[in-house]
């Protein structure tokens, strides 16, 4: 068969390797003659993935003992209840950076539980903006900062975290273990797991300990709890995606860890930019200040030709470019097991489509 150039906001490409790997694994897993889908959860086999899941999300952030990890279900959207929920009252603020569709949804759920001071909102400029330090405000004792890292609709991305007093709390979803970050500013990070490190069906939950003590007094229910699932495997876990986010992984490893696809995500993201800004054929939609190195966005003279773009493109393999339904246009989501080859051949064909219809 011919793998497809899959430029999929989510779920998105996965390592062929470990697609490969887990194919072999799949009916007979270490010779138990059954798959890990139908082992138990507290069986020794996947006690050991989960071990090692956690181990080398681990060793690549740096984390270190004062870190929880956690595989749960519900997707990022769940972690914008769940983050309010257990840090936040009526006798409570965090602040909330809003600069896209996901963590203007954030701020909807946080105001369910507490008072949320908005640092900074992008939504009159069509988010288009990723702002200073200079340009964010903060309440006094805010329980957290909460920002978005990359964000895959508008197609921005914070070049660093946001200078903040309170801890930050971050839905990294879209660009989680494609760069380095300072684990010292950030109290709890998530992200959901289909665009960089694995399938859909699990959300990765990083969370600090002495963080987790500025819980509120009230109580939480149980499976919303994160200290129920730090203390123990509370209920079935997404085994499945788990055992894949394990291989992954270890294909981040073996390739050399965050700072080989911090250099990647640059030399892919680069090539694409470089064909945008040619001429004024095609146009980035965000300022170049706030570009994200994940999901690159444009427009083309007319959405005719935007159609025609991506009618064409699929055509030759060149698939998932359609820019998410609330903005139109094009978009290119280029996380880490998206191969230099699938670029190259999309900055072919966007410069061959340009000299066709230019």
């Amino acid at each position: 068969m011919t793998r497809i150039h899959n430029f999929s906001a989510g779920p998105a490409t996965l390592p062929e390797s470990v697609l490969k790997k887990v194919q072999e694994e799949l009916l007979d897993y270490k010779g138990k003659g059954a798959s890990i889908m139908e082992m138990s959860h507290r069986s020794p086999e996947y006690t050991e993935v989960n071990r090692l899941a956690v181990e080398r999300i681990k060793k690549i952030t740096g984390a270190d003992d004062d870190w929880e990890v956690l595989f749960l279900q519900g997707g990022a959207s769940s972690q914008f209840m769940m983050v309010a929920h257990n840090f936040l009252n009526t006798d409570r603020t965090a602040n909330y950076i809003d600069t896209g569709t996901w963590s203007a949804k954030a701020i909807k759920e946080a105001k369910l539980y507490g008072n949320v001071h908005t640092s900074f909102s992008g939504k009159e400029g069509a988010y288009s903006h990723i702002p200073t330090d200079d340009e964010l405000s903060f309440a006094d004792e805010a329980v957290y900062t909460h920002f978005t890292s990359n964000n895959t609709v508008a197609g921005t991305q914070f070049a660093t975290e946001p200078k903040s007093d309170a801890p930050l709390v971050c839905d990294a979803s879209s660009d989680f273990l494609s760069r380095p970050i300072d684990l010292e500013k950030y109290g709890l990070i998530y992200a959901g797991a289909q665009k960089n490190v694995g399938p859909a069906g699990a959300t990765v939950v990083m969370v600090r300990k002495s963080f987790l003590e500025k819980q509120r007094p009230e109580a939480i229910p149980t499976i919303l709890n994160y200290k129920t699932h730090v203390e123990k495997l509370f209920n079935t876990p997404p085994v499945f995606a788990v055992y894949m986010i394990n291989y992954v992984l270890e294909w981040i490893l073996e390739n050399g860890g965050l700072s080989y696809f911090e250099k990647f995500s640059d030399e892919k993201s680069g090539l694409i930019y470089s064909e945008i800004d040619q001429d004024d054929f095609y146009r980035g939609t965000v300022e170049k200040e706030a570009r994200s190195r994940m999901n690159v966005t444009f427009r083309l003279p007319s959405e005719e030709l935007e159609k025609k773009f991506i009618s064409e493109a699929a055509s030759q393999n060149l698939m998932n470019l359609k820019g998410h339904r609330s903005v139109g246009g094009v978009r290119a989501s280029i996380y880490n097991a998206c191969n230099m080859e699938s670029v190259k051949a999309l900055v072919e064909f966007m410069g061959e489509f340009r000299v066709k219809n230019g």
